[in-house]
């Protein structure tokens, strides 16, 4: 819950919009999950400063992911948003 991260000031925080308790993605969903987590220690690598909170623009049930071809490379979605 974004409020609750906030309120709680955790050193970085990416939030999806996504029903609770599937804070990785839909279940049997590996593409999106790794895609997910790929985000997560992106960020963690590449957060330019604490606090920062950063809403990841995936949608439940209405994307489509490819498996991360290399897990070295920082997240391009991540990359993007932290450069806004």
């Amino acid at each position: 819950m974004r409020e609750v991260a906030v309120a709680a000031q955790a050193p970085r925080f990416l939030y999806l919009h996504w029903p609770f308790g599937h804070a990785l993605g839909e279940p049997g969903n590996v593409a999106q999950q790794r895609t997910v987590l790929h985000d997560m220690l992106s960020m963690a690598a590449h957060a330019p400063r604490p606090g920062m909170v950063v809403n990841l623009p995936y949608r439940w049930r209405r994307e489509t992911y490819t498996d991360v071809p290399d897990w070295a490379t920082p997240s391009e979605v991540l990359a993007s948003l932290l450069a806004e």
